[in-house]
């Protein structure tokens, strides 16, 4: 896979439109709707990054967002409920490119109002679809922090194989967590 064919696709990032939700580009306009999960502990629970202090953080946030889409450097897009194109509930895309391997890490985050739904599946399985169709991806993982059986669940109704979990592999807010590794290759999605 060609770095400069994935930064070509990405300066100009694609909309996705699924029977709930508009898969689109993350906009300024948007802050509120993150801040509004994104500062709640219970959201960043099981994720790498600590609650947004405040409005300004997401909007700065936002901003560094925008600038590396025009550079064709950033992979996540705003997960918009269908009928209300304004209401951003959260993201999912790319976390992590091994461009060598032609392999992609997906990632999402939902609103916590918004979960259990199956927005999350929605929008992964979309993300999925232009990972193998469209970037040509061999292989697409996700991974989680033990504990967090909602997003093992969301991989695994997208067809991705649960692979293990390694133990003590990343310091996530100075602590050491085990990470699981869920996967699936394009001849395996359908």
């Amino acid at each position: 896979m060609k770095r400069e064919y994935i930064h070509e696709v990405f300066s100009k990032i694609p909309t996705f439109e699924t029977p709930h939700l508009t898969i689109r580009p993350m906009r300024m306009f948007d802050a509120f709707d993150m801040y509004e999960y994104a500062r709640l502990p219970e959201t960043t629970e099981f994720l790498t990054w600590s609650p947004h202090p405040d409005i300004e953080f997401t909007k700065n946030y936002l901003a560094f967002v925008i600038g590396k889409y025009r550079a064709g450097e950033f992979y996540d897009w705003a997960v918009v409920l269908k009928g209300d194109e304004s209401k951003m509930i959260g993201t999912c895309g790319f976390s992590r490119i091994d461009f060598s391997s032609n392999v992609g890490e997906i990632g999402y985050v939902i609103n916590p109002e918004y979960q259990n739904h199956g927005y999350a599946t929605e929008a992964a399985r979309e993300i999925l679809k232009f990972g193998f169709n469209t970037l040509g991806f061999h292989r697409i993982e996700a991974k989680f922090i033990e504990g967090n059986n909602k997003s093992l669940a969301v991989m695994k109704k997208c067809g991705m194989i649960y692979e293990g979990t390694a133990r003590g592999a990343m310091l996530i807010k100075g602590l050491y967590r085990n990470i699981g590794t869920a996967a699936i290759l394009r001849d395996e999605f359908n």
